[in-house]
């Protein structure tokens, strides 16, 4: 018998199959006691984020700008995350209501930046713009009463990679690749910016712990995912266009380096690191036609986070929102169901 070339397993990807076919998450929750479970999976996805760790150098704020807007005020700062590591941000307070405020964290994905969080040009911060898919989070936020601090994630806009000469299509890229030489992740360090971010509400004196949320769209999403999984000082939490299974997404076809979490998979799927934050309310938002999150496997993996929700007894804390189109936010579906649980937690 003639073996012909198409006969031949050449291409990585069914090796890859196979293991994915072959590998059952070994801490992928099976019932019991839902705090005890969470306890060791988490340690485990904190290990494997590989944040960094150590002393915590001090946040040295400093302001850029303030301006009145339509909806509040707006304030462009800088603080220190690590070593070498400055993070921008949009700290945005709205007129509509009186401190303390709910505050959201909010992270953009791959796009231009967080001066889409706020509709302005990325280089001089004034001139307006459109954005698209629901993406102007903070002014979505203060439209609704809710304060926001929009964080600049690593290798996005302004944080984007300027020092060294050759860079990839997508900057997260090398980060993500120079990370993973260095024992981390680009993600892990994208959360520890978040829990800094944390760090610095716990500076002002008008925050409500009791609604301090975190939400993002795709990239942005990947982010809020594990900042919830794995920061307990985040009480609710709303991604958008990433929750799915690993092997109908990243598993399936071309995705950033930057959503990637080596070994995960050996200890738990997606649904598994979203439980990390049950019992506190979580609204999952995805599209319809989202061709690289699919929507079938994206149900799938909430009936098994629905599960872990129910087994904490806080099965109506558990939301799934589906907007019509494709791999966007979906802010008039997504904020009602958030804003009911928001004001459940100021009863």
């Amino acid at each position: 018998m003639t073996t012909t070339r198409q006969d031949l397993a050449y291409s990585p990807s069914l090796n890859h199959r196979h293991l994915l076919d072959s590998i059952t998450p070994s801490m992928s929750f099976d019932g019991g006691d839902v705090s005890a479970w969470q306890d060791r999976l988490r340690s485990q996805v904190g290990t494997l984020l590989g944040m960094p760790g150590g002393d915590r150098v001090p946040l040295d704020v400093r302001s850029l700008w303030k301006r009145r807007h339509p909806l509040g005020a707006i304030e462009k700062i800088v603080f220190t995350s690590e070593p070498y590591s400055d993070v921008l941000a949009y700290v945005c307070l709205p007129d509509s209501v009186e401190p303390p405020y709910t505050f959201f964290v909010c992270v953009q994905g791959h796009t231009t930046g967080a001066h889409n969080s706020i509709a302005v040009d990325r280089d001089d911060n004034v001139t307006p713009i459109e954005v698209e898919g629901d993406r102007d989070f903070g002014l979505g936020c203060m439209r609704r009463g809710i304060a926001a601090l929009c964080i600049e994630q690593r290798s996005f806009g302004e944080r984007r990679e300027r020092h060294q000469e050759k860079v990839s299509t997508h900057g997260c890229h090398d980060a993500t690749m120079h990370a993973l030489m260095l024992g981390r992740t680009l993600l892990g360090e994208r959360v520890f910016d978040v829990d800094r971010g944390l760090d610095y509400l716990e500076t002002r004196d008008d925050v409500d712990w009791s609604r301090v949320g975190v939400m993002g769209n795709s990239g942005g999403g990947t982010t809020s995912l594990f900042s919830a999984a794995v920061l307990p000082r985040i009480t609710h939490a709303m991604p958008s266009c990433y929750f799915c299974t690993f092997r109908d997404s990243l598993m399936s076809i071309y995705h950033c380096a930057d959503n990637y979490v080596p070994g995960l998979l050996q200890y738990a799927e997606m649904a598994d690191v979203m439980g990390l934050f049950a019992p506190k309310p979580v609204v999952t938002v995805a599209g319809a036609r989202d061709d690289i999150f699919p929507i079938d496997a994206t149900r799938r993996a909430f009936a098994d986070l629905k599960a872990i929700y129910e087994a904490a007894g806080a099965g109506d804390r558990c939301h799934l929102v589906v907007g019509s189109g494709g791999h966007r936010f979906y802010a008039d579906d997504a904020w009602p169901v958030m804003l009911r649980e928001l004001e459940r937690a100021a009863q």
